[in-house]
């Protein structure tokens, strides 16, 4: 029915209003989110700021090496807390033999490391090994190790981080409110530092991350030396009490061959192993070294094994003479307590050093699983085992998914256990050791099928190094079981399951689609339905803008029969509906159905069914939904849309499209309209049609955002024409960035199409017969040499001459 004069309806009633644009200009106003991201985190990257730099071997030292080198803080601790609750004072004693068996754990494991780096040059440690020489399932299994390790790594660093800064300052730990909880606050604080710099996009191939690890290098092994010194010349006395309670001594006498005295060494064992970790961060990081890749990485893993032995074993010999206790506070710590004996009041500086350099070293051990994890699992998702938002980048090129799942994961943990190093121990080894087990069995299974030269030697070392990690992960299985073990046991399994769960699925999809393209290789003609007749149905729930604007979209599909559908759960709301429709006089029928059991899903999916039953019928369900900003949007839905979406659609010969409608922007453009059309009648002049909307920021048109540009125009070498400069056909060389690629079918053809900027215009490359030119796609420089056309969207070449051009020649 034709609309009134003068009544600003269109289309049967809907107010032309709604086609209005309300973006003026194409440009997409700021939300609020988005406004605050920037000032947080900065204006984003673009992809070409990725950095490649490559380590060279004392950088790469200081880099990759924290993790490992900063776990001698605690190893010795942790043996000791198991030993001295059972045997007393007799554990100093017993920590020296323990020390020794922990250091043949560290050499093998270097040495089958040392295997990894030799043949695997590229990143991903004991996951690539497994998963060329066990399989992609079996890999998964490799996968969750270092996904829980790194996960732990940054709880357990952290703790004794924060552990080494109360020690200095025991003063803290009396604050009123937050005293008791001082290192859960600090380790808190810390990861979040840590969350927020790496969303930055910091970077640890620099100086900065490597100064750590040699500071504290030097500090320790130096008290380490002066310890060793002042012993042989006047004698090295005990530690002295500190406030707050010890763990408690015990007495047993039974024989070191006596159940419970095995049962302690093995906990003692399992608390010791907690020093072999980070170990493995250079196999995850070869690709970033400089070449030769493998040997650097060889110097690397003999150079860490051999300071991280030196350490252990200098500060248990020294915790064996001065019998430097631990504390169930978690401080002082036991280095700290050993620091403070060596160096004295003469050098109580160095005390402080050494207590900084701690800190230092293991909260940025714990930074590297903030690039380890993320990195991780966009390696993991890319081979379809993770999910796939996992592989996208953020604001500033980091991998920004995994970095917020990594902190959430990390601050339950240390909640959880009150950021003590004893109580995070659990939860740490079994997925370091599975790893390490994963890495030497892959590798000695390589060794059996490749037969290289000396590859019986290598088979040993390997094989002894996965048999010594297995017993590992079995032994602290069963000693840590009630202490919290017990967790990773049971999601270890189930997060492998999970993995190899959501693979199928993908491979699923992807041999249908394999399948679907195959047969169009072949010739065959995919089937085209054709329908004879179409439904749109249109559900509402009331009279509104959003209702307006789904249906003109409904009026626009061109359908055979449409009309709007209402299930009456309220029969007050329903006779409303009715009134209002009657009123704005819509031109379409209105359809009430009664729905007592206010089952919507159901009663969508019957009138569906209905409809589609009809031979050469398809349904479209259209579906309006009120848009609001995110926050709004999830007070004010219950997402019924995306339910009735949901099982519509599975529903043969049927389809359901969401409309959504953002009321702020159109109201804002209908009032304005409004006040201009009022203006002019009074005769005040037009008002502004359009909302202001807010302007490009200055680093938005520096960088030539929202103009299809790509920044500020570069120097072009001589020779080639800036694109905005093409006025009419002709022979040109231009130079540019890809923009977009697009690949379109043409009369049984395809033609590859590029679009090319140079920050002054844009050109359309096209090159008939191909799908893909290496090389070309988006991003890349490219220069071409051709005859320009003009076209109504601007010039274009056909099949032109091109040459792909370095990034760095055009910087």
């Amino acid at each position: 029915m034709a609309a009134p004069q003068g009544t600003g309806l269109a289309d049967g009633g809907v107010p032309d209003e709604l086609s209005g644009a309300a973006v003026p200009d194409g440009r997409v106003s700021e939300t609020f989110a988005y406004s605050l991201k920037r000032r947080l985190l900065g204006p984003p990257l673009v992809n070409d700021q990725i950095s490649e730099e490559r380590l060279s071997r004392p950088l790469a030292l200081g880099v990759l090496s924290c993790d490992g080198i900063s776990s001698a803080a605690y190893g010795t601790e942790e043996m000791l807390i198991e030993m001295i609750q059972v045997v007393g004072l007799a554990a100093f004693t017993l920590i020296l033999p323990m020390t020794l068996v922990i250091l043949a754990g560290v050499a093998l494991v270097v040495l089958s490391y040392r295997e990894v780096v030799t043949v695997y040059t590229r990143a991903g440690g004991s996951y690539v090994v497994a998963r060329e020489n066990f399989g992609p399932r079996v890999a998964q299994v490799a996968a969750v190790a270092l996904l829980i390790d790194y996960t732990v790594t940054v709880a357990v660093q952290t703790a004794a981080g924060s552990a080494a800064i109360v020690s200095a300052f025991p003063q803290l730990g009396n604050i009123s409110v937050i005293g008791p909880d001082i290192l859960t606050v600090i380790s808190v604080i810390a990861v979040l530092i840590m969350c927020y710099g790496n969303l930055r996009g910091i970077r640890e191939a620099g100086r900065a991350f490597a100064l750590p690890t040699y500071l504290f290098s030097v500090s320790v092994g130096l008290m380490i030396i002066v310890g060793l010194a002042r012993e042989l010349t006047s004698g090295l006395p005990k530690v002295g009490s500190y406030p707050g309670a010890t763990f408690p001594i015990g007495h047993s006498t039974e024989g070191l061959l006596s159940l419970g005295m095995i049962y302690m060494l093995a906990k003692a064992f399992a608390n010791g192993g907690s020093s072999l970790t980070g170990i493995e961060a250079v196999s995850n990081a070869v690709s970033a070294l400089r070449p030769p890749e493998g040997r650097n990485a060889r110097q690397i893993l003999v150079t860490q094994g051999s300071i991280v032995a030196f350490l252990i074993a200098g500060i248990s010999w020294l915790a064996h003479v001065t019998h430097a206790i631990p504390y169930e506070a978690g401080y002082p710590t036991v280095l700290a307590q050993e620091a403070n004996v060596v160096f004295g009041t003469a050098g109580h500086f160095m005390y402080f050093v050494v207590q900084a350099a701690t800190a230092l070293i293991l909260f940025t051990g714990g930074n590297t699983s903030f690039s380890g994890f993320p990195f991780l699992a966009s390696f993991v998702a890319g081979d379809s085992f993770l999910p796939r938002w996992l592989t996208k980048r953020g604001h500033r090129l980091a991998l920004s998914n995994g970095i917020i799942v990594l902190t959430i994961v990390s601050l339950i943990l240390l909640i959880t256990t009150s950021a003590k190093v004893n109580g995070l121990i659990p939860f740490y080894a079994i997925g370091v050791f599975t790893g390490f087990s994963m890495a030497g069995f892959g590798m000695a299974r390589y060794h059996k099928r490749v037969k290289e030269s000396g590859w019986r030697r290598r088979l040993v070392i390997n094989r002894t190094a996965a048999v010594y990690t297995a017993i590992v992960v079995a032994i602290f299985a069963i000693v840590k079981f009630t202490e919290g073990a017990w967790v990773i046991v049971i999601i270890f399994p189930l997060l492998v399951f999970a993995l190899i769960r959501l693979n199928r699925q993908y491979r699923m999809e992807a041999e249908v689609l394999q399948n679907i393209g195959d047969r169009g290789a072949a010739g065959i003609t995919l089937r085209q339905p054709n329908y004879s007749r179409r439904v749109v149905l249109i559900f509402v729930d009331g009279v509104d803008l959003a209702t307006f604007a789904a249906i003109r979209y409904a009026r626009g599909l061109r359908p055979t029969t449409v009309r709007a559908v209402h299930f009456v759960i309220d029969a007050a709301q329903a006779e409303k509906l009715r009134e209002d429709w009657v009123r704005f006089g819509q031109g379409i029928p209105l359809e009430m159905i009664d729905t007592p059991d206010r089952r919507l899903l159901r009663a969508s999916v019957e009138l569906v069914n209905r409809e589609a039953e009809q031979k050469g019928t398809h349904v479209t369900v259209v579906l309006p939904r009120r848009s609001y900003s995110p926050l709004m949007g999830r007070l004010l839905h219950d997402r019924t849309a995306d339910k009735i979406a949901a099982v519509v659609s599975r529903v043969p010969n049927s389809a359901a499209t969401i409309i959504p409608f953002d009321v702020e922007s159109r109201v804002q453009v209908l009032h304005a309209r409004h006040a201009a059309r009022m203006a002019t009648e009074r005769g005040e002049g037009e008002a502004p049609r359009t909302v202001r909307m807010k302007e490009k920021s200055p680093e938005d048109a520096v960088a030539g955002k929202g103009d299809g540009s790509e920044g500020r125009p570069p120097v072009l070498p001589a020779g080639v024409t800036p694109i905005g400069a093409l006025s009419g056909p002709g022979k040109a060389t231009v130079e540019g960035k890809v923009r977009a690629v697009e690949i379109r079918p043409v009369e049984q053809n395809c033609v590859f199409e590029c679009t090319v900027t140079d920050g002054t215009g844009a050109l359309t490359a096209m090159f008939y017969g191909r799908t893909h030119i290496p090389g070309v796609e988006p991003g890349a420089r490219l220069r071409l040499d051709g005859k320009v056309s003009m076209r109504e969207d601007g010039p274009a070449m056909v099949n032109p001459a091109y040459q792909l051009v370095p990034r760095d020649a055009a910087e």
